[in-house]
């Protein structure tokens, strides 16, 4: 099923276990390789949603293979200010690729305030998630959407293809998940799968349902 595509960029955030790895021989003693997975493939995703209406997502393998040439930024907190590395046609100071866990990354911490300020915190245990930007492929998402009689309804969004990597962020803490164009995909879901009539609501209705408009502070 053709789902329309919309061109924002979306924000996912998870649980990250951050590894700090020793630098070559001959590097300075403070240097320090960060190594991070930005997504782990088959792993559903938190609730996006609420109690009555649920909205999980996942990312398959094979899903970020034509986005790893892609112009990609590390960056702490997704602050354009505070860049900590770079990849531009495959190559720089930032590394990504794929294995069978997910998309990973891996830099060399650089001699920056940011960059200090990374290790440390890693170090002590204050940042342990990451969070990455992209777009998804026009074709690249597939929807299912049940209900089990009186309980919620379930909607799982399977993510087949990126076409769009932007950055690669460890944070400092939980930014809301901002499903709000996968929203949009979803409508055009709903519009497709031929609902009922009293089915049919806007997308500022699903919003709601999803708790997108009232975010906690």
């Amino acid at each position: 099923m053709k789902i329309t595509q919309h061109s924002q960029r979306e924000t996912r955030l998870h649980a990250s276990q951050f590894e700090l790895r020793a630098m070559a021989d001959g590097a300075p003693e403070s240097a320090q390789k960060i190594f991070g997975y930005a997504a782990k493939f088959n792993t559903r995703s938190e609730n996006l949603g609420g109690e009555s209406y649920q909205f999980y997502e996942t990312i398959e393998p094979g899903a970020f293979d034509d986005v790893l040439n892609d112009d990609v930024r590390a960056l702490f907190n997704h602050d354009n200010n505070l860049i900590l590395a770079r990849s531009k046609n495959g190559e720089g100071t930032l590394k990504i690729g794929v294995d069978n866990v997910g998309l990973f990354y891996e830099f060399e911490a650089p001699d920056t305030q940011a960059g200090r300020d990374l290790v440390t915190s890693i170090k002590r245990g204050d940042v342990d998630q990451s969070s990455f930007s992209f777009q998804v492929d026009q074709n690249g998402q597939r929807w299912e959407e049940t209900k089990d009689g009186d309980g919620p309804t379930i909607v799982n969004r399977t993510i087949t293809k990126v076409k769009r990597l932007f950055d690669v962020s460890p944070v400092t803490s939980p930014a809301y998940p901002d499903a709000t164009v996968a929203l949009r995909s979803l409508e055009e879901f709903r519009k497709t799968s031929e609902p009922k009539p009293d089915e049919k609501h806007s997308l500022s209705h699903w919003q709601r349902r999803l708790s997108l408009i009232e975010k906690p502070a």
